[in-house]
């Protein structure tokens, strides 16, 4: 019996394509994009000195300035991380309410297609601009600090939300909108009991992924003036205080591990029950 089944087994195998050639093609083809694109590294400038300063900034990252890290004014890393919060959350809040209906009318599913793709243009070109780009426009307007940091962020999460959001009613169950309309439900009915329960878990959860990546991008969007955490660590770098840097890096990595556990949490119990 063992014998006829391993028999079989083999014969089975034995009718399988053989792919090794494509897979040596693929590994061919991605070795030599690798090899071209380490042309554009250049070590030439690299010294003595480049070590020893590396030496330098390593030490004074694993040795933080715990007065700075712990200090409870306006100036220490505590209040610093708070307002990168506030302005991830802002952002990740104006980004949503624009997308929704933004959203709704690129639903090929819902919307005529002409009118779908003309509205995907538009978040096309929305997310064609890179952040720091918008950064810099609203620091000229609104003048650098949060505001302009909590706008760059809002416009920037147009794109990402609105194409999600988009996959998501796109893959509404329209059986359970026709079933409530043959029982005579009215549109409010339809709209309360039929889509919203479908859509939210997932929009839910899409916008914790997006305030996941909008604390990040806090961060980043400091560098240039648009408040948050990120402009002291760029002054701190430039200074050469690098445990203040170290300060700073410690309280991000708390701060994105607290709120990691804390979305995953919310979106296993969103997506799960």
């Amino acid at each position: 019996m063992n014998v006829t089944i391993n028999a079989a087994i083999k014969e089975q195998y034995g009718k399988q394509p053989r792919k090794w050639h494509y897979y040596l093609l693929i590994f061919i083809i991605i070795a030599a994009i690798f090899i071209w694109s380490m042309t554009v590294m250049n070590m030439s400038g690299m010294s003595k000195n480049g070590v020893k300063i590396a030496g330098k900034i390593f030490s004074g990252i694993f040795h933080p300035d715990l007065k700075f890290l712990f200090a409870l004014d306006t100036t220490g890393v505590g209040y610093l991380l708070l307002q990168t919060i506030a302005i991830a959350i802002l952002g990740t809040l104006v980004g949503a309410i624009i997308a929704v209906p933004l959203s709704f009318l690129s639903a090929t599913s819902i919307m005529p297609a002409w009118i779908a793709y003309i509205v995907r243009l538009f978040i096309m070109a929305v997310r064609t601009v890179p952040p720091f780009v918008y950064g810099l426009m609203f620091i000229r307007v609104t003048g650098p600090g949060a505001s302009a940091g909590a706008l760059t962020l809002g416009l920037i999460s147009i794109g990402m939300i609105s194409k999600l959001f988009i996959e998501t009613i796109e893959d509404l169950d329209t059986g359970i909108i026709e079933s409530m309309d043959a029982a005579g439900a009215t549109t409010f009915q339809k709209i309360r009991f039929g889509i919203i329960p479908q859509l939210m878990p997932d929009f839910l959860s899409i916008l914790l992924y997006r305030l996941d990546m909008n604390l990040r991008d806090a961060s980043i969007l400091g560098l240039v003036g648009a408040g948050g955490i990120g402009a002291p660590m760029i002054f701190a770098m430039n200074a050469y205080k690098w445990p203040q840097v170290g300060s700073i890096l410690i309280g991000l990595f708390v701060l994105i591990l607290v709120i990691e556990l804390i979305s995953d949490r919310i979106r296993s119990y969103l997506l799960k029950g």
